[in-house]
């Protein structure tokens, strides 16, 4: 592979949603201001618009790579991980859905590996999509600070919607074990 090819759009959008994981770990960490707060929520917000941006990008130009294609799960999953453990300890979410969100993300991103290792890659399903979009929102909800718009049940919103994601999260990670199954063992249709 050229280094022009590994150098694309798409792929340095995935790089920032590595990049902007630490940072937000920074800007998320127990009791920020208002204005760090805003910052964080930026940071996260932008990182999640580039996971909507990366794919469509990439194969609109014809572009995709498969270095994006394995990275660019790995990319959502560090993003998504580094705020949902952030905000256990500001009290916003329970330690336990964090935990049934992480280990689905675990152990659907090694089925993923082990298939990259097969040669074959699986894309994101229909309802893995879903639970991203959820995801993303809820957690740009808690991370939005309170005081700043006049709603004062936002973060109470935010939860919802995170629980809503994680009923998608075991859903689609049952979805995908399914396929795996299918895959790597022939099972029928």
């Amino acid at each position: 592979m050229s280094r022009h090819a590994i150098f694309t759009i798409p792929n340095m959008l995935t790089g920032y949603r590595f990049a902007v994981a630490p940072v937000l770990l920074f800007f998320l960490y127990p009791e920020p201001s208002i204005g760090v707060s805003l910052v964080a929520f930026f940071l996260f917000l932008t990182g999640a618009l580039t996971d909507l941006a990366d794919g469509y990008y990439a194969r609109k130009h014809k572009i995709e790579t498969v270095l994006g294609k394995l990275m660019d799960p790995v990319a959502d999953k560090v993003l998504v991980c580094a705020a949902l453990v952030m905000l256990i300890p500001m009290g916003k979410i329970p330690a336990w859905l964090v935990f049934v969100i992480l280990a689905r993300e675990l152990v659907i991103t090694g089925l993923r590996g082990v298939a990259a290792s097969s040669g074959i890659v699986v894309a994101a399903s229909g309802m893995g999509k879903l639970k991203s979009i959820l995801q993303y929102t809820a957690l740009c909800v808690l991370i939005f600070p309170l005081g700043v718009l006049p709603i004062p049940f936002l973060h109470d919103l935010g939860k919802v919607i995170l629980y809503v994601s994680a009923v998608m999260t075991v859903w689609s990670g049952v979805d995908y074990f399914y396929r795996f199954q299918k895959i790597f063992l022939g099972t029928p249709h």
